[in-house]
């Protein structure tokens, strides 16, 4: 791993502040790009862009947040980039994740700008991180949080640079994925190249996003959402629950490269750790009812830790995507987790 520019980057354009001259210790959020040379583990190795976004005040400990694959570098709103971020309700004042009292760091994950049509391991995201790091001059992070694929790299990220690491909480992710979600990620996929063959890459990819928000979620919270009977709407039957499915798919399309989707879904399969690599304590939490990352698989991971793994187990309609929800019981557990890491990492 190398870094194409080796200094520490300048100030980005993008960069602005909320402090004030008189109020140096004040929260800050800035946004950079770094050009890197990454050893891919199966694409050789790759000249990549890595964006990132840094909110809170200097000298604060640092916490890496990374989310699902649409997860990106903004995570939540600060008064330099007030757009609603994609852990807007976690990281907030008053929150575990209290950006006046943190440093969150998190950035747009290898391939999301759809320009690396190669496989991408999560070894190679999180190798990508440690890169960030050292052009950041971070040392070692507080805390690294994450969620779905995010706890998926978090692991590797664990495992391969442990000293850079305090702890890892890794929500809804294991290390491995379950050959169940390995099929519907594989139908989704399916869904996309059967767009692309009738020049419809648009609606196989809304049609893949709607397959995978049935698999995000839970038969419950269907009941009780989309309880209706079905329409007749031009002479087909038209069901409750489809202008939510239609809505999903159009604003994923909207935000998403075909070539990103289908790259960091196959990077999800991709993914294997060893357990008894990690050498950090890992808070793990699982969803009772996740379709995509079953409870069985959440024990086997904390099993397989000896000793540095922890369980904390939701019950929650939302399934897989209970991170995105239940924000108050996640915010208690990180307060939790974060209260117990010591004042600086």
């Amino acid at each position: 791993m190398s870094l194409v520019n080796a200094a520490p980057p300048p100030e980005h354009p993008e960069t602005c502040t909320g402090a004030t001259t008189a109020d140096a210790a004040a929260p800050t959020a800035q946004r950079g790009e770094i050009a890197v040379a990454l050893p891919m583990r199966h694409a050789g190795v790759r000249t990549t862009a890595l964006r990132y976004e840094l909110q809170g005040p200097a000298g604060a400990p640092v916490v890496f947040l990374a989310g699902g694959i649409s997860a990106h570098r903004h995570a939540s709103a600060s008064a330099a980039f007030a757009e609603a971020g994609w852990a807007n309700a976690l990281v907030a004042a008053g929150r575990a994740l209290d950006p006046a009292r943190h440093r969150i760091l998190a950035f747009d994950y290898v391939g999301a700008d759809g320009k690396l049509d190669a496989p991408i391991d999560t070894s190679d995201q999180a190798d990508a991180i440690a890169l960030l790091l050292d052009a950041l001059e971070i040392d070692r992070l507080r805390a690294f949080v994450g969620y779905s694929y995010g706890a998926m790299v978090g692991l590797q990220f664990a495992a391969r640079h442990p000293s850079r690491l305090q702890r890892l909480v890794a929500v809804s992710g294991a290390h491995k994925p379950h050959p169940y979600a390995s099929a519907w990620r594989a139908l989704q996929r399916r869904a996309v190249a059967l767009g692309q063959l009738q020049c419809a890459d648009a609606q196989g990819l809304a049609l893949a996003r709607q397959f995978a928000m049935l698999s995000y979620r839970t038969p419950e919270e269907f009941g009780e959402r989309f309880d209706s009977v079905p329409e007749i709407v031009n002479g087909r039957v038209r069901c409750a629950a489809e202008d939510y499915l239609d809505a999903a798919g159009a604003q994923y399309v909207a935000r998403t490269p075909v070539t990103a989707y289908l790259r960091l879904s196959e990077s999800i399969d991709l993914h294997r750790i060893d357990p008894a690599a990690v050498a950090v304590q890992v808070n793990v939490v699982a969803v009772e009812g996740d379709r995509l990352v079953p409870l069985a698989d959440s024990v086997a991971l904390v099993e397989a830790l000896h000793g540095r793994g922890q369980l904390r187990v939701l019950r929650s309609p939302y399934g897989h995507d209970a991170f995105l929800k239940e924000t108050d019981r996640i915010d208690l557990i990180l307060a939790a987790v974060l209260g117990d890491t010591g004042a600086q990492p």
